[in-house]
């Protein structure tokens, strides 16, 4: 069997794979109030959102959470597909901490102190743009 990532991929792939499993693992346990806080919050800035009930929603966040998760984690799974999926869901985090008043100041990106939690995530996006370029340039040599 062949290994799908490389050795210097393998600590981003830890860390960002295994906090991305974990918040997967503990949304499936979200309980009605929670479930309807993520959903209020996810339909504020993606609308179409709406139709779903929560307790789907917060079932296939976590679903998908638990996927890119796992295929992190799994050293067979490419790192460009998992790049790709983790730059998916990182550009939506930061698309609803930039769409959702309060998370920043007013003319500028910097986070208020409500906007930390989503902000952070901007690392989520740096290490799958990293991963991309990586396989890329790698590619062309």
């Amino acid at each position: 069997m062949r290994l799908a990532s490389k050795v210097r991929h393998i600590p981003g792939r830890l860390a960002t794979g295994s906090f991305i499993l974990n918040s997967g693992l503990t949304k499936l346990s979200a309980n009605d109030q929670a479930a309807a806080s993520i959903h209020g919050m996810a339909t504020g800035t993606y609308p179409a959102l709406k139709r779903i009930d929560p307790k789907l929603f917060i079932r296939l966040l976590a679903g998908a959470e638990i996927a890119i998760g796992v295929a992190l984690l799994t050293p067979v799974v490419p790192t460009a597909v998992a790049a790709a999926g983790l730059a998916g869901f990182s550009a939506s985090l930061l698309g609803l901490y930039l769409r959702t008043p309060g998370m920043h100041r007013r003319g500028s990106l910097r986070p208020t102190q409500d906007g930390i939690p989503l902000a952070k995530d901007v690392w989520l996006l740096g290490m799958a743009i990293d991963f991309l370029i990586d396989e890329v340039s790698h590619r062309k040599r």
